[in-house]
């Protein structure tokens, strides 16, 4: 079983920059997948970021690709999504996720945590 703590979020305006962490523990953190989703209230889930094990292999949604950047550090257990240049339509609940498995996004994800508000005013 492995268990995620997201944090980070908060209110902030359209320009800033903000970090979310994800702290894993349980199952070994160093071999598994992980990632980002966001969620509005009363809409999907949507994929924002993930990377694989060893950090080679990272994708991105298009709306987020040059200013979010997610990064893994297996010694601490942490996960990171660094956001720059944030825009009001970025207002969600961010979502850490972890999968042992790769392959598609959708659908992917068996782990996942609580989720932290992001809010950005214009």
């Amino acid at each position: 079983q492995v268990q995620l703590v997201e944090s980070g979020g908060g209110l902030v305006q359209a320009g800033d920059s903000l970090r979310l962490s994800c702290i894993a523990s349980g199952r070994a953190f160093s071999q598994l997948n992980m990632g980002w989703f966001r969620q509005a209230p009363g809409k999907e889930r949507d994929f924002v970021a993930r990377i694989s094990w060893g950090g080679g292999s990272r994708d991105y949604a298009d709306a987020v690709k040059g200013r979010f950047t997610i990064s893994k550090d297996n010694a601490r257990n942490t996960l990171y999504l660094q956001m720059n240049s944030l825009k009001p339509e970025d207002t969600d609940v961010y979502y850490c996720a972890a999968d042992f498995r790769w392959g598609a996004t959708s659908g992917w994800g068996t782990y996942w945590g609580q989720g932290t508000q992001v809010t950005v005013s214009s």
